[in-house]
């Protein structure tokens, strides 16, 4: 019998189930470093999308698929970092595989770490939280007050741009599409270029067409990342819409399509670090000036970019319940469905 044991939380609205490999009761993950891991997770001749079957895999997929989890689920496995400099790693998984960055887990993971004590905090005051992540090395700053966890600020690896209004053919027309890296790959374009809006009521277009412009952009150069094929390919795809600005700087809602069609409920942290490094390139966005970043469900992350591309994300993040997950072997659905 498979036995498993998580804590949950979610980011403005975001799931993110964390799973300690040193207590959890899953298979080892071989590897000197957090993204050779993540190799040994997707497994030879597997991708971040298709991972290859294995047991740590059938962890993960009892653990994002109905009966146990659901296709917008999100999570990671909390393993060692790669030096000391760190206070512990993750690798990132959703529906579908892992992914390499992850703005709204690593939100999750710095309040897990305060609340469970891993980390010391105190009451008034900020606790930086390090984290190994595929991409890089990530802080999660938990802001304090009163003995109570307030908000967390996620600082990225750099972000770049790589290419703009590159013209995407879709079902709905033609797109001009602008990609950027930041820990991930994703493209962005504007919804109404493509005749929607970012409403729940859009969602089916959205998705269909957040589906077509990532596969039509599999093979474009600018998808792909110096540190090789791990980093490289659009991860999402970031349809957004402009909202009335604030005294602070501008105002966008969005909603995140990333690997198979599966829908951000947040803002998208990793995504929101590369539409700052864009809004910065237009000039939209200066020093001292942050984006309000409205996901789809109405929830909120203000982004700011610091000097060499460096930016930061601020927004909440709740503890949602504690489980011990069970896949009984002559349970004929095994480690779960989705639908």
């Amino acid at each position: 019998m498979i036995t498993v044991r998580t804590t949950d939380y979610h980011t403005a609205g975001e799931p993110f189930r964390i799973v300690d490999a040193a207590t959890a009761g899953i298979p080892p993950i071989p590897g000197d470093t957090v993204a050779e891991r993540c190799a040994t997770a997707i497994g030879p001749g597997g991708s971040g999308t298709a991972p290859r079957r294995g047991a740590l895999d059938d962890v993960r997929r009892m653990l994002v698929r109905e009966p146990r989890g659901h296709a917008g689920m999100y999570g990671g496995f909390v393993v060692p970092p790669d030096d000391d400099g760190a206070h512990f790693g993750v690798l990132f998984w959703h529906k579908d595989g892992y992914s390499t960055a992850c703005g709204h887990g690593t939100m999750a993971l710095g309040v897990w770490a305060v609340e469970t004590g891993r980390v010391a905090a105190p009451d008034d005051g900020d606790a930086h939280v390090r984290i190994d992540v595929p991409s890089g090395r990530v802080t999660a700053t938990v802001h304090r007050d009163a003995g109570r966890t307030t908000g967390v600020t996620f600082r990225n690896v750099p972000a770049r741009v790589a290419a703009r209004k590159v013209p995407v053919a879709t079902t709905l027309g033609m797109a001009e599409v602008d990609i950027a890296h930041a820990g991930a790959c994703y493209a962005s374009v504007a919804a109404r270029d493509l005749g929607l809006d970012v409403s729940r009521a859009a969602l089916p277009g959205l998705v269909r067409a957040g589906q077509e412009i990532r596969a039509a952009l599999a093979a474009h150069p600018a998808t792909w990342h110096p540190d090789g094929p791990l980093l490289s390919g659009v991860y999402g795809v970031i349809l957004h819409e402009e909202l009335p600005g604030t005294p602070f700087g501008p105002h966008q809602r969005n909603v995140t399509v990333f690997a198979d069609g599966q829908i951000d409920r947040s803002p998208c942290g990793s995504g929101t670090s590369t539409r700052l490094a864009l809004l910065a390139e237009d000039g939209r966005l200066g020093p001292g000036e942050d984006l309000l970043h409205e996901s789809v469900t109405g929830t909120v992350f203000t982004g700011r970019i610091l000097a060499g591309g460096v930016t930061e994300v601020t927004g909440t993040a709740y503890r949602t319940g504690e489980h011990t997950f069970t896949v009984d072997p002559y349970d004929p659905l095994g480690t779960g469905f989705a639908l």
